[in-house]
């Protein structure tokens, strides 16, 4: 199995997104690889509304697997990057609220620049600055996920999926974590990290949005918050990370039922990576 981990010719990048799956395949390509050259790069791009716990799972990944990092933001003045760290990581979406700012309408499901500009694009201009004029993009896509990423049309890189080569299932990375004297620090229910990557992300199941409203109510305030910027700068569903509800709307339903609207099935769309259709 360590064959699929070997890196490939060329420069690489290692998409380390700060959870589990991505640690897990880094884990795998150093123990195959050993010390990484320097035509490899490991990146982070931190969007501000990443859970404190994953930025400090970043950092420790780093330390105690000796591998270089770099920490990149989303700037809207050229080079449009920055490259920060742990103490100088944004921690109150302020990268996603400058883009928000500079687009004047909120990222949905549909429009999803949010992921392009502040994690996608931000890579590149940064592997650019570089030099680098083609690559590998190494991602962290499991086997029993394997629909969810493909190589990108007319771009500079191609994607490497060595998880999906090596079958990689969400029961085998945890089963790695539980083996490790160190895990990140937020709660896996059913393999789903669910306050993983951007902690009130649109794409994230209308249950789970509805569960971080109720219990983390200072952080879910910033998207309820970003909603009133976009309404005075656009108007209608350009206003709303979701065409089903509003943030307040969502805030003032769990206010009113609570722990029963979690519980009784039907209630709240249970669905992943996207919207209720019905």
């Amino acid at each position: 199995m360590a064959d699929h981990y070997l890196l490939p010719d060329g420069n690489v990048q290692i998409a380390f997104s700060g959870g589990r799956t991505s640690a897990y395949m880094l884990h795998q390509i150093l123990e195959a690889n050993g010390d990484l050259p320097d035509r490899v790069e490991v990146t982070f791009q931190n969007t501000g509304r990443e859970m404190p716990q994953t930025l400090d799972f970043v950092a420790e990944v780093a330390q105690r697997w000796g591998v270089m990092v770099t920490w990149l933001e989303y700037r809207v003045e050229a080079p449009f990057f920055e490259i920060v760290g742990r103490q100088g990581a944004s921690m109150n979406g302020e990268p996603f609220e400058a883009l928000i700012r500079k687009r004047k309408f909120l990222p949905n499901q549909q429009s999803r620049f949010c992921t392009t500009e502040l994690k996608v694009r931000t890579a590149k201009r940064y592997l650019r600055n570089l030099g680098w004029d083609y690559w590998t993009n190494c991602v962290g896509i499991r086997a029993d996920e394997a629909h969810r990423s493909t190589n990108p049309p007319k771009d500079r890189w191609t994607v490497w999926r060595p998880l999906v080569a090596a079958g990689v299932s969400k029961r085998d990375v945890a089963a790695f974590w539980r083996r490790q004297p160190f895990d990140l620090d937020l709660p896996n229910v059913g393999g789903n990290c669910w306050l993983g990557n951007c902690d009130g992300c649109f794409l994230k199941s209308e249950a789970n949005v509805a569960a971080f409203t109720r219990d983390h109510r200072a952080r879910a305030a910033w998207w309820e918050e970003m909603e009133a910027l976009a309404s005075s700068l656009t108007s209608g569903t350009a206003a709303r990370f979701s065409k089903r509800y509003s943030r307040k709307e969502l805030r003032e339903f769990m206010e009113r039922q609570g722990d029963w609207a979690l519980s009784t099935e039907g209630v709240l769309c249970q669905k992943d990576d996207g919207e209720c259709t019905g």
